[in-house]
């Protein structure tokens, strides 16, 4: 590799890395503003979200998903029953285990304040080959893993 190519490619890398940033910023913000229009701390939309793509889970198991320690858990699963998005429910085989799933009529209210980035997200991703999307759903998948995996060193 020439030294044009490799300062050219450290150069896209470092712009790939800066753009995560820039897209993490933005759907944070995005999620911040959903999260306010139904009355929902940041974290406590998070851990719904967890427990909609994973439930029904544990307090425990969700408290390792998420790394929340499981006393400032309790407290966001409070305010999530309270408010109607969540249920606990006694698992049958250990009367003390508790499972917490969403209320699925509730998360229609979520979803409609999504509808506009899944639209475009439907129209960027309408524009790559299946070849490409591939790509992309590994870069996703693993840069997703290397988070995860930093997370946990900490």
């Amino acid at each position: 590799m020439s030294t044009d190519e490799a300062w050219s490619r450290r150069r896209g890398i470092a712009e790939a890395k800066m753009q995560l940033r820039e897209l993490r910023l933005e759907l944070g913000t995005l999620s911040h503003l959903v999260g306010a229009r139904i009355q929902l701390k940041d974290s406590d939309l998070d851990t719904l979200d967890v427990i909609t793509r994973h439930g029904p889970l544990t307090p425990t198991a969700l408290a390792r998903r998420t790394g929340i320690h499981l006393a400032t858990l309790t407290g966001i699963l409070n305010r999530l029953e309270a408010a109607g998005w969540i249920v606990r429910e006694r698992v049958d085989s250990d009367r003390r285990a508790i499972a917490i799933r969403a209320v699925p009529d509730r998360q229609r209210d979520v979803f409609q304040l999504y509808s506009g980035m899944n639209a475009s997200l439907d129209e960027i991703l309408g524009s790559y080959s299946a070849d490409e999307l591939t790509v992309i759903v590994d870069f996703l998948r693993r840069a997703t893993h290397a988070g995860r995996a930093a997370a946990e060193e900490l």
